[in-house]
């Protein structure tokens, strides 16, 4: 059975489909997707037979005039057909990014705990921060902005793009199937995130704009 995206405003979701969010499992409960409801503008989910499998809350919308797909919370239920939901939900957001932004570079960004969710980002370029890579002024900057936009800045290191704490009101919680492919230079990113004090990963990377037209195609 394929899988049924479907993308709504933040403002139409009841409690009823909040509900049927925080019973998926994961990271998230009833307190912080209804949070998610009132940051965010746009609901996306993922069904299989009708079963509710992944949910993305996010915005489109232009920084300092750059366009940007933020996701300030995804959640992927732990089954075997998750790689799917996964790209479901992120073909969702880059048709809507190429919707919204056409013949334009766009920026997404996120915030993560753990490297499994580094998955979603995987058609993302230049990402930052990354293995080997010494961010500059701009990819520093643009830390900031979306560790401002999303409401951690004040725990925000822009050296690491790490927050300390108190910056899990929404991250990408993914799990992955194949745990023993991740790049140990990969999960070095990750060594000075604490999840228990709340800490998380800023990562921001670009879909050029003849990326976006294959990405987001229907």
């Amino acid at each position: 059975m394929p899988i049924q995206v479907e993308t709504r405003d933040c403002a139409a979701l009841t409690d009823a489909d909040l509900d049927e969010m925080a019973s998926m499992g994961g990271a998230f409960d009833i307190g912080v997707l209804s949070k998610a409801k009132e940051d965010w503008v746009l609901c996306t989910t993922a069904r299989i037979d009708e079963k509710l499998h992944g949910c993305t809350f996010s915005t489109l919308e232009r920084i300092g005039g750059t366009p940007c797909v933020l996701i300030g919370l995804m959640s992927v239920k732990r089954t075997s057909k998750r790689d799917q939901v996964l790209k479901g939900l992120m073909g969702e957001a880059f048709h809507r990014a190429l919707m919204a932004f056409p013949d334009e570079d766009v920026v997404i960004g996120s915030r993560f705990v753990v490297v499994d969710s580094l998955e979603a980002f995987k058609q993302v370029d230049e990402l930052i921060p990354r293995p080997g890579h010494r961010a500059v002024g701009e990819e520093r900057a643009w830390g900031r902005r979306l560790a401002k936009r999303f409401g951690v800045d004040s725990s925000y290191d822009e050296q690491s793009f790490i927050v300390k704490s108190h910056g899990q009101s929404g991250f990408l919680d993914h799990e992955t199937l194949k745990p023993d492919k991740i790049k140990p230079e990969l999960v070095a990113l990750f060594t000075a995130v604490n999840p228990k004090k709340g800490g998380s990963l800023v990562v921001h990377g670009w879909v050029m704009a003849e990326d976006l037209l294959k990405l987001g195609a229907r």
